[in-house]
């Protein structure tokens, strides 16, 4: 691996810190939906900026729009004549429910993209090699789940390779996708993220799943959601109450709609690609 830059992490207004650590994890997620949302209306323009993923670690620093690096939110598809969106899992808490989740998916024959922490690597190893048997996207949540935005480059990479070395000795597999905890991210995260050879991932459409609101409402903040459109990323969790027994009608719904669930390995570009200001993937 090549040698990373270093970057000095951006400090954190005081008042954050007075926050209770249960009131700063809400107000990330809902502040993180809401940006991820308008960005991914946004199109391009001269402020785009080329990334050259044939090399991403020396070009990451090309991805700096406006003096902000971002992920990808969403991938701008709208001149492919399939349409196309991805299913997301992030899976840092409980299992119960995934043996029901992977039967539906089987059941509809869609693959998706699976975030994983370190715990729960370590609670589920046998899940982890399920997951990966049954031809999903396996992908890197972190070891710890930290607010990474807080943390040094050395604890950035940290966090992201010793997951990664633990899904490599339990399935092989050389993970590449990155969510950041909460959706927490600073500009020195995204270019370590890029520099570890990874792609930095977010999500444009949240379910919600995890406040528990029930069946009907993970479905409908996907299915009737106004940017379910060609090249999105919903966000569920493996873990949420709900979120098993709506997957089916959840999918059912999109399908209806005309949209193809593929992974997100599938979903993004791989190769020669630039970033419009609003966190939408742009192929050359």
């Amino acid at each position: 691996m090549n040698q990373l830059m270093r970057y000095a992490s951006d400090g954190i207004k005081k008042t954050w810190y007075k926050m209770p650590q249960g009131v700063r994890a809400t107000w990330i997620m809902f502040a993180v939906t809401a940006v991820s949302l308008q960005w991914c209306l946004g199109g391009g323009g001269s402020n785009e900026k080329t990334v050259s993923s044939a090399n991403v670690i020396s070009d990451a620093k090309n991805s700096t729009i406006n003096g902000k690096d971002l992920p990808i939110y969403c991938v701008d598809r709208q001149n492919d004549a399939s349409k196309q969106v991805s299913l997301s899992f992030d899976a840092a808490w409980g299992a119960d429910d995934t043996i029901r989740i992977l039967d539906t998916l089987d059941k509809y024959n869609v693959k998706v993209t699976f975030f994983m922490t370190g715990g729960w690597v370590n609670d589920y190893p046998d899940m982890v090699k399920e997951i990966y048997a049954r031809g999903h996207d396996l992908g890197n949540h972190s070891e710890n789940h930290k607010q990474m935005s807080k943390l040094s480059e050395a604890q950035n990479q940290e966090e992201i390779m010793k997951v990664h070395d633990k899904v490599k000795e339990l399935t092989g597999y050389d993970m590449f996708l990155f969510r950041p905890p909460y959706g927490d991210y600073d500009s020195e995260l995204i270019k370590t993220v890029y520099g570890m050879n990874y792609y930095p991932i977010q999500w444009s459409i949240d379910s919600l799943d995890w406040k528990d609101y029930g069946v009907d409402s993970i479905i409908k903040r996907v299915v009737e959601s106004k940017y379910l459109d060609n090249g999105a990323i919903i966000l569920c969790h493996n873990g949420a109450k709900y979120t098993a027994e709506a997957l089916g009608s959840l999918i059912g719904g999109i399908q209806a709609k005309g949209y193809e669930l593929v992974p997100i390995s599938q979903l993004i570009i791989r190769d020669d690609f630039h970033m419009d200001t609003t966190g939408k993937q742009i192929a050359d």
